[in-house]
């Protein structure tokens, strides 16, 4: 009953696990429970369903199931890629200061061992430019790593052409995209990817479960961070998490179908919220609204603290940064970054919609927002 009690507008934090992917992954806690490592008949069933779920993620972003490394979500796939090339002879490497915490803690690491990283500024927009890029590239860059849509803006960077530029340079390109897999088509060998990192539970499968995607053509090869039984091809030992892989690979079965019915209904759903939103005096919104992944918005709602806004809309989720906790007393690094003040950023919100949103939800958020966010502000002046 809590997800109907709850007006859930924090998407992009997690999701609500779609039933049928609950459904898929049950056996395989208590039936199908065989390692899938094992050589009896129930561990090579399992293993069966483990390479059926690789080729339905693999499926999402038209790769090979070959490509395909599983691990507990995101942000170990982004330390296994960044981290995995320590070994590499070039030592310098670029990304952008918009990026995930996961990205930006793991460069810092890589800074600490002796690479050098270029973390390059957007635009108020939130967008990158690309001249910047390239006169940023030297003859040691071994890597750039960026988001395809950013996680607090929804900005979706013009990724086919970031891509087009590395590849004249011999630069590799780890993209993380989180936010992006299973809402938006996701083509790895269209856009030029060399490694991808996603999460299953950004589109409703569980959390726990992510994967790694290694282009072959690229011929890259990572240096080991979790040893053990050499499992995934020796590249990320220990015991598969199959319950979640088979919740991954249904999740993406899904993704491949419904995904465009999704966008079409959910974006309808976060046009009418942010356009009634910005009916608050002086609201804005952050990042570009043209090159935006369709179930995000971030609204600054001047003088208004995000946390105390937060806190006073009770059973309506919504976020004020990237945190996985809601509330977050420093301002958000991606607005600071994209020229906000620090007031600016601590009176911004994030909402992100997802499959299982109502139009009455809307609704009810848009008419409690706008009370408490004037209240709040009627408090300020006093």
């Amino acid at each position: 009953m809590l997800h109907q009690q709850n007006i859930y507008l924090d998407n992009n934090a997690t999701t609500r696990v779609d039933e049928r992917v609950l459904e898929a992954m049950l056996p395989y806690f208590t039936q199908l429970y065989a390692n899938s490592t094992s050589q009896h008949i129930a561990g090579l069933t399992v293993n069966e369903a483990v390479e059926n779920a690789a080729w339905q993620t693999a499926d999402l972003i038209n790769a090979d199931a070959e490509e395909i490394i599983f691990t507990s979500g995101a942000t170990e796939a982004i330390n296994l890629a960044i981290k995995g090339l320590a070994d590499q002879d070039r030592k310098h490497i670029i990304t952008i200061t918009t990026e995930h915490k996961a990205v930006l803690e793991t460069c810092a690491f890589m800074e600490s061992i002796g690479f050098k990283i270029s973390y390059l500024p957007v635009g108020q927009d939130g967008l990158l430019d690309l001249n910047l890029l390239d006169q940023s590239i030297t003859d040691n860059t071994l890597v750039f790593t960026g988001m395809l849509s950013n996680n607090e803006t929804g900005v979706i960077q013009n990724v086919s052409k970031i891509a087009a530029l590395l590849k004249s340079k011999n630069v590799l390109f780890i993209c993380d995209a989180t936010q992006a897999v299973g809402k938006i088509p996701v083509d790895v060998k269209t856009l030029g990817i060399d490694l991808l990192a996603l999460s299953a539970h950004k589109f409703y499968g569980p959390k726990g479960i992510g994967a790694l995607y290694i282009s072959a053509k690229a011929k890259i090869k990572l240096t080991t961070q979790i040893l053990g039984g050499g499992q995934q091809r020796k590249l990320r030992s220990g015991t598969l998490n199959v319950p979640g892989i088979i919740g991954l690979g249904k999740a993406s079965e899904i993704a491949v179908n419904e995904s465009e019915g999704d966008k079409k209904r959910i974006e309808i759903l976060r046009d009418k919220l942010e356009n009634d939103l910005l009916k608050f005096e002086g609201s804005f919104v952050n990042g570009n609204t043209k090159n935006r992944i369709y179930n995000t918005t971030n609204i600054c709602f001047p003088g208004v603290n995000s946390e105390q806004l937060i806190m006073a809309l009770g059973n309506i989720s919504v976020s004020n940064g990237a945190s996985c906790s809601a509330v977050t007393s420093e301002p958000s690094h991606v607005l600071k970054a994209m020229g906000l003040s620090d007031e600016e950023a601590l009176s911004s919100i994030r909402f992100s919609l997802g499959r299982f949103t109502t139009s009455r939800e809307i609704d009810i958020a848009v008419e409690r927002v706008l009370a408490l966010a004037g209240e709040l502000v009627l408090q300020v002046r006093r």
